[in-house]
């Protein structure tokens, strides 16, 4: 019953103007900031930690107002991909640097695309499939598999593929062999099995390794891959150029390498421009549960 009445939801708003929608999800994002004390707390922590309380309480404030506001559009962007063409998403967006992927097409390599919850994530992966090359996308499992389908079907709407974390290594590693693209979160909290300890903004942290070990062993190459905007309305996607990956007689070493190579590009995105990452959720939980006490 709720998952319908969020659909007649949705069909209202998309009959309404996009500055209206845009209001409307605004309005959420400030309603979100001034009664949730749990997330702002965590935003809170998750910048006294990373930039060691060396941000004003205004400066905070203001980061995690945008950190609402940011969520709140992404959704609104996955609600509008359902129904966008290619035409009108290239209205929106600017690709910079396409060059680093054309150099590796020219090789005959698979390219990884490094991903993060930065800037409007929803519209960067779309665009990647929209105007680069279709690509392997991989997720965690929702709770409501309702909203799941749901939001996979933006995502997927030109031409990815969504695959599902617990079952994609046979079919990603297939498609990495012949030359097909996947696209892969960093900046996830995972366990202790699932990734290597680096050193990220001075602290230690594990992230995952995946990337690089893919890279390595199909000599396929790691493109690191954000989008921001200064106006909320014209985006600018921002490929980077390959995070090489040795390939010495110490494997370990060069995948820790490599996965460090992708810490430090997060943390300078996050330095320079720090609103854009999504600060709401609990990054750091199994590394350094202290933080959230």
């Amino acid at each position: 019953m709720l998952f319908k009445l969020f659909l007649l939801l949705e069909k209202t708003l998309m009959l309404l103007p996009a500055s209206m929608r845009k209001g409307f999800f605004s309005l959420l994002a400030r309603t979100g900031y001034l009664i949730s004390s749990r997330y702002k707390k965590v935003s809170h922590q998750n910048l006294d930690f990373l930039f060691n309380n060396t941000l004003t309480q205004e400066k905070k404030e203001e980061i995690t107002r945008y950190a609402f506001k940011n969520l709140a559009f992404n959704f609104l962007h996955a609600m509008e991909l359902r129904r966008m063409s290619k035409e009108d998403l290239q209205k929106k967006i600017t690709i910079d640097n396409i060059e680093a992927v054309d150099r590796v097409h020219r090789e005959g390599r698979a390219v990884i695309y490094v991903t993060t919850h930065y800037s409007s994530w929803e519209l960067g992966g779309a665009s990647i499939g929209a105007f680069i090359e279709p690509l392997i996308a991989v997720y965690k499992k929702m709770k409501n598999q309702k909203y799941e389908t749901w939001l996979l079907q933006a995502r997927d709407r030109f031409g990815n593929i969504s695959m599902e974390k617990t079952s994609v290594v046979k079919p990603l590693v297939k498609n990495i062999k012949n030359g097909l693209a996947c696209g892969l979160l960093i900046d996830t909290n995972i366990n202790e099995k699932e990734g290597l300890i680096i050193n990220f903004m001075g602290k230690t942290l594990r992230q995952t390794s995946t990337p690089a070990f893919l890279a390595r062993k199909f000599n396929a190459a790691i493109i690191p891959v954000t989008i921001r905007t200064d106006d909320e309305q014209n985006y600018t996607l921002m490929l980077f150029d390959e995070i090489k990956v040795d390939c010495t007689e110490d494997a370990a070493a060069d995948i820790l390498k490599a996965t460090q190579a992708q810490a430090d590009w997060l943390g300078n995105l996050i330095r320079e421009e720090p609103k854009f990452w999504f600060w709401l959720h609990r990054r750091f939980k199994n590394d350094h549960p202290e933080i959230y006490s």
